[in-house]
């Protein structure tokens, strides 16, 4: 009879220092840890998306981190099902799984389960692309409120992505968006969870990612994007999309100084992690929730709440 895994979370916005916890705990507990943060898994982008440094990875076994390349776009219910896999072979072989990020919609995906969306096919989107830009956004807007006036009633316009992906599914399944998403999520693992919530006074944080990000540079990131440029960088590349490049990216391109590409960056982060403090504030169930910055005066405190956990 296998067991149900028992799994550690530990979540929170950038830059709030969540790899070192994780591993702080991985090397407590013998654990193993598996990335929840949808841009480290870039390849090329150990730097700019403050990856676990080799020597880190050399201490504790670290998953699913660089396992896209720069033109893949990942999934959450793509990675929920490989982080599902991930936990079943750590727990098989004895170790803690402990998942370290922080990115919601993944930690949604693996622990609620995601609604079973359809596949569409590349010609229907395509023929939805091509009609907005020819009739504009508004109209399309107008002509999808026509066949599925719920998604449209809570989409802007001019979110594009969203709305093509509303016209898309109707058109490709003869079902509204809408009705696809009431179809009840089902997790690819039942296991059992405890969350640990990162979450520092926000002026701690936004000093910590503007301080990381001047930090990448001088490790280098610049040439991590000059690499991913050089190779073919697309605007619709996963990696085009991740934080700092396409800023950094237009700084090599000559379209605007070092400087003010930092400050854009640095901006960019901030507001990101502004995001994600929101939404594991309200989205997210926390077991234990750290409103401090990170210290060693904390670690007896959290590890007596894993032992807890653990022998429950």
């Amino acid at each position: 009879m296998s067991l149900t895994p028992r799994v550690i979370v530990v979540a929170g916005p950038t830059a709030a220092g969540k790899s070192a916890l994780g591993i702080a705990i991985a090397e407590a507990f013998g654990g193993v840890i598996i990335n929840a943060d949808s841009q480290q898994r870039y390849a090329d982008l150990r730097i700019l998306t403050s990856r676990p440094s080799e020597a880190d990875e050399a201490r504790v076994p670290h998953r699913l981190f660089g396992d896209l390349t720069a033109s893949e776009n990942g999934s959450a219910a793509e990675w929920a099902v490989k982080a599902a896999a991930e936990i079943e072979t750590a727990t098989a072989a004895g170790k803690l799984p402990i998942l370290v990020g922080g990115t919601g919609l993944y930690f949604r995906a693996l622990m609620e389960g995601l609604s079973d969306m359809p596949s569409i096919a590349p010609e229907v989107r395509a023929a939805a692309t091509a009609l907005r830009e020819d009739i504009g956004a508004a109209a399309f807007h107008a002509r999808l409120a026509e066949r599925d006036p719920v998604s449209a009633a809570r989409l802007n316009p001019a979110d594009t992505q969203r709305v093509l992906r509303a016209w898309e599914v109707i058109e490709g399944t003869g079902k509204p968006l809408s009705t696809w998403q009431q179809t009840p999520a089902t997790p690819p693992l039942k296991a059992t969870y405890f969350g640990i919530v990162v979450l520092p006074p926000r002026d701690q944080l936004y000093a910590a990612c503007d301080a990381r990000l001047e930090h990448m540079i001088a490790e280098g990131a610049l040439d991590e994007v000059k690499k991913l440029l050089d190779g073919g960088l697309k605007p619709d590349f996963g990696a085009a999309k991740a934080l700092g490049v396409p800023d950094l990216a237009a700084f090599l391109r000559g379209e605007r100084g070092l400087e003010d590409a930092l400050t854009l960056a640095q901006t960019a982060t901030r507001q990101y992690a502004k995001r994600q403090m929101t939404w594991f504030r309200n989205q997210f169930n926390a077991d234990l929730t750290l409103s401090k910055k990170l210290s060693e005066s904390l670690m007896p405190e959290i590890f007596s709440n894993i032992r807890r956990f653990l022998l429950t």
